[in-house]
């Protein structure tokens, strides 16, 4: 984080809400790209996004959408409403694949029972969020498979499935990775998610067009 924007981080706190939030309040969020911000028993949370790890949910999203059904989608950073209760929790995971009418539909907000794997890219500011609150939200809310992508040293993908209530591992992969999903196979590159383009290859594509 830069000098400028912690000012002005800081400069937002002063305003920041002094109450639980409602579904209603949060939907009179102005939007925010420069931050995930979610909503945990009506408290408004808020995460920065290193540009690492937003390279990697769009080329996640991207790689995944190419392999999947037109019944079925794969949507960086939706709204997954947990509990509409009071006070309420919506969390924003980094990829969902989504089916139904909400993955027919590219839905902008949906429910558990929308969704076939909710996937999270672990950094240094989601790590227990990740590895330990949102595995208990996930699983109590039904969601059947829940993916962690580990960053740290070489891309680990670890999935898990929903088995008596619980997260059971089920796999970890490295590389080049074919998935199955609910009867659907899913190839990725777990590699070129955060590689970075060579200049070569840039001046190359420049010179193509």
């Amino acid at each position: 984080m830069t000098r400028s924007s912690s000012a002005e981080l800081l400069k937002s706190v002063e305003y920041w809400p002094n109450h639980l939030l409602t579904i209603a309040d949060w939907a009179l969020l102005p939007e925010n790209n420069r931050h995930c911000r979610e909503l945990v028993d009506g408290v408004l949370v808020v995460a920065p996004q290193p540009p690492r790890h937003q390279l990697a949910v769009w080329r996640l999203a991207a790689q995944l959408e190419r392999a999947l059904p037109r019944r079925v989608a794969a949507m960086a950073r939706i709204e997954l409403l947990i509990d509409e209760g009071s006070p309420p929790t919506v969390r924003v995971p980094d990829v969902l694949i989504v089916g139904g009418a909400a993955g027919a539909e590219h839905a902008t907000r949906v429910r558990p029972g929308d969704v076939l794997a909710a996937v999270e890219i672990v950094s240094p500011g989601s790590r227990r969020v990740d590895r330990v609150m949102k595995f208990a939200e996930y699983a109590a809310a039904g969601i059947e498979h829940y993916w962690l992508l580990e960053t740290e040293g070489t891309l680990r993908l670890l999935t898990h499935r929903l088995r008596d209530g619980r997260y059971v591992p089920t796999g970890e992969y490295t590389g080049q990775v074919t998935l199955e999903l609910d009867g659907l196979t899913l190839p990725l590159d777990l590699d070129a998610l955060t590689a970075l383009r060579s200049p070569s290859s840039s001046g190359a594509a420049a010179g193509s067009r």
